[in-house]
């Protein structure tokens, strides 16, 4: 194996392995130790390739970002020809399940998470590459539901309201496992559980547009 394989490999290896042990144990009380001993390398190569814990983590967190984003792409509910309704079925469905993913790819939800809950420096990066974008596009798509002289106040509200409802089921997921395990036991379930949230909030949205029409 080449030297750059094999330094590929590490890095890899120790991204990966970064990720599981920041979304378990926190970026504070993460030793770089623990993550060497997990990924089976020198406790030397986090500085080696990284420089320091804050760099690991950093790259951790946009490599976790880039995966969830490409195991979940959201290009259909970008898509403006797609009439609104439809771009916001997609958009919570996406969501939703981005959020519960139960493969190695719930890791990176978790992580990202906790890094939410428990703010780094790194805080801002996150919110640069992952929120604003996903803020952007259901805030267009809002808009476009409840017309043009919708309030700026009211789209954010009816945006926040909408992320809620789709978050309620990860951060509250131990609460809705034991109470309503059925809403989210398999891949049918929370397509069925994305699809309540989607109609739920067109039919809140299209109220609010009659009520500032009459």
């Amino acid at each position: 194996m080449s030297s750059k394989a094999l330094t590929d490999s590490t890095v890899q290896r120790l991204l990966h392995t970064a990720i599981e042990v920041f979304a378990e144990r926190g970026f504070r009380a993460t030793t770089v130790r623990e993550i060497c001993a997990r990924a089976n390398v020198n406790v030397a190569s986090v500085n080696y390739y990284f420089r320091s814990k804050e760099a690991l983590y950093s790259q951790a967190l946009g490599l976790a970002i880039r995966e969830a984003n490409e195991r979940y792409p959201i290009a259909q509910a970008q898509d403006k020809a797609l009439p609104s309704e439809q771009r916001l079925v997609l958009f919570i469905d996406n969501f939703l399940h981005k959020l519960l993913d139960d493969s190695h790819l719930g890791y990176h939800s978790k992580l990202i998470t906790r890094e939410i809950a428990e703010p780094t420096n790194a805080f801002d990066e996150i919110i640069a590459s992952a929120i604003i974008p996903q803020f952007a596009l259901l805030e267009d798509i809002v808009r476009q539901l409840l017309g043009p002289d919708a309030g700026h106040n009211t789209v954010k509200r009816c945006l926040l309201s909408i992320l809620g409802q789709c978050l309620v089921f990860k951060h509250s997921r131990s609460v809705v496992a034991r109470l309503h395990p059925e809403l989210i036991a398999d891949e049918s379930a929370i397509k069925q559980t994305a699809e309540h949230i989607a109609k739920f909030s067109l039919s809140a949205l299209s109220q609010l547009s009659e009520i500032r029409r009459d």
